[in-house]
């Protein structure tokens, strides 16, 4: 079966996930897996064909990809998802493409979800074409005002169709984790919406940044990769304290992971 398994509500990568050409060419060998699963994802949104499951599990393969280069990736707190009784706001800290192409392999899997994402994306060959098929909110990042007056009326109506809403309020993306970057849009969608916020930490820097292509950099499978859900939040008042709650959370996760 095509779908991560979990043990005490954890996910460890297997013990023989990795392969021989993987760990000896770990970029290439994913790279190569890589394009092939969006190519031939974005031949099925094209058609129409690329619904939720086949978005999940194309995120598995590519999980699986990296997996095979001998990267590790830990996945915990996954209870959080799976005990929701409502959809949610997922708010997590930015650090690679990684994120954008593993976490629907992980949340899709519990819960219907799409992302807010730069309008650019939008606008990548091959890539576009999955993308604005997972109709997301997609921002362009040079009106703040405007970005959140799209995300408080696209994100209300996703959560009111039962679709949880995924965001990485960061300034841009990085190593560094930095609170005074970390906008409280999310903690805002989930106050008008009348939802949870599930805070996320991420630790996705095996995935580098390319020289040539930012979002094409090279695979360190050295480096240990770490997803971790925690206990959702309940927005009250202006959310202040909610978002200090996630911020603390992913700060907490990072240092653990040093």
């Amino acid at each position: 079966m095509q779908q991560l398994s979990y043990k005490n509500h954890i996910y460890q990568t297997p013990a023989d996930a990795s392969s021989f050409f993987g760990k000896l060419f770990p970029s290439f060998s994913f790279y190569t897996n890589f394009l092939a699963t969006i190519y031939f994802s974005a031949r099925k949104a094209q058609k129409d064909e690329y619904d939720d499951e086949a978005w999940r599990l194309s995120s598995y393969k590519i999980l699986k990809a990296l997996e095979r280069t001998g990267l590790q990736i830990s996945i915990s707190g996954i209870e959080h998802l799976q005990n929701l009784k409502s959809p949610c706001v997922i708010i997590g800290n930015h650090v690679s493409m990684m994120d954008t192409v593993v976490l629907p392999a992980i949340v899709a899997q519990e819960i219907p979800m799409t992302f807010i994402i730069k309008e650019s994306l939008m606008e990548y060959p091959v890539f576009k074409h999955v993308m604005r098929s997972r109709n997301p909110i997609a921002l362009s990042r040079t009106n703040a005002r405007q970005d959140l007056k799209k995300v408080m009326l696209e994100g209300k109506k996703r959560l009111e169709e039962g679709i949880s809403v995924s965001v990485f309020p960061q300034t841009t993306r990085g190593t560094d984790f930095n609170p005074r970057q970390f906008n409280s849009i999310g903690v805002k969608l989930a106050q008008r919406a009348g939802v949870p916020v599930i805070p996320l930490a991420l630790k996705t820097d095996a995935w580098t940044n390319g020289k040539l292509i930012k979002d094409l950099g090279r695979i360190h499978p050295e480096i240990k990769a770490h997803f971790a859900f925690d206990a959702p939040l309940t927005v009250e008042g202006k959310g202040r304290e909610e978002h200090q709650q996630v911020i603390e959370f992913i700060s907490g996760k990072l240092k653990s992971w040093e």
